[in-house]
């Protein structure tokens, strides 16, 4: 798939996730298979820029890989500033958000609240491509509620603005992330335009993308709450897309070793007293099983960086045993 100059080495992208796809899970992923991943949501209003978040969230020193920012607002100039500010910091793509739900966003009319207003659609997009020199992409949703699915119509403003490529979620805006993701308004919008077409939306296994790109017809696939604690997905569907065949399960050492090495740069990142929490959602996803319960119960009263690493170590040593 072609993203203007970047040619990605194959059809797995990880979805942007507010508080998740920092530049530690970003390179995690990078390295287990992934061709492109998309940073998390930066806000278009330059008042909230000089916060630790948001400058945590533009900064791209150290990154792997295509440097793809995510930048979400409602007015067409503040987004195009938006988008130079973050060129002018490294970003070599950049990307619009369209899709995302949540409340706190869409009553500023952003996110997937635009849907409801093409022609808002139409000028942001506009106004965004002029402002770049670099690949525009848009993140959208099958409309605003499954009475008012206007994908394919947006994909055509899209693809008439310039936009370089276009993900999808197979949800409206209504259905949150409730129910299972529907397909059908993605096939449809890859038939109605000739621009890269993503699929995203509950693809959490091998076979599950197989579906849905051959179903789809579409150029990529784009994973997010499928690789929270599961960074190694990425490599299980490559393979799995060449040959048919499954892999087998990550070996425990491996598993040791990526969690450790994430908690380690968690802490690097943000500091200990930020990092040892943000670390503890991530430690929740990897071992998101009924038997490990009281285990994250304790973990998560944990409150020095030596105390989750020991407890990681004395965790894994009792795995190995048994």
């Amino acid at each position: 798939m072609q993203i203007g100059p970047y040619q990605l080495k194959n059809q797995l992208i990880v979805a942007p996730m507010a508080g998740v796809t920092d530049q530690p899970f970003r390179n995690l992923c990078l390295r287990y298979g992934a061709a492109l991943a998309v940073s998390e949501m930066l806000s278009s209003n330059p008042e909230v820029w000089d916060t630790d978040k948001s400058r945590q969230r533009m900064a791209h020193a150290g990154e792997d890989g295509i440097r793809s920012v995510q930048i979400a607002g409602a007015d067409p100039d503040m987004m195009a500033h938006a988008a130079v500010v973050n060129v002018q910091q490294g970003a070599q793509i950049i990307d619009i958000n369209m899709g995302c739900p949540a409340k706190k966003v869409n009553k500023k009319l952003a996110g997937s609240a635009l849907l409801q207003q093409p022609e808002q659609v139409k000028a942001i997009l506009q106004a965004v491509v002029a402002a770049v020199d670099v690949p525009v992409t848009l993140k959208i949703r099958t409309g605003w509620a499954p009475e008012h699915r206007n994908g394919v119509h947006i994909a055509q403003i899209a693809q008439d603005s310039g936009i370089a490529s276009l993900a999808v979620h197979g949800r409206t805006r209504q259905c949150m992330y409730k129910g299972d993701a529907e397909y059908d308004t993605i096939r449809a919008i890859k038939q109605n335009v000739s621009i890269p077409v993503v699929a995203n939306g509950d693809i959490c296994t091998p076979e599950k993308a197989r579906y849905v790109l051959d179903y789809t017809g579409a150029d990529a696939v784009m994973i997010g709450r499928g690789a929270q604690g599961r960074p190694w997905l990425f490599r299980e569907i490559q393979h799995y897309l060449e040959t048919g065949n499954k892999l087998a399960p990550i070996e425990v050492d491996e598993k040791r070793q990526v969690m450790l090495e994430h908690l380690k740069n968690l802490y690097a990142l943000y500091g200990e007293y930020k990092g040892l929490r943000i670390a503890r959602k991530h430690v929740g996803w990897y071992l998101d099983q009924e038997a490990q319960r009281s285990f994250r119960a304790d973990f998560n009263r944990l409150e020095t960086v030596e105390e989750q690493r020991s407890m990681l170590e004395r965790y894994f040593d009792e795995l190995v045993k048994n």
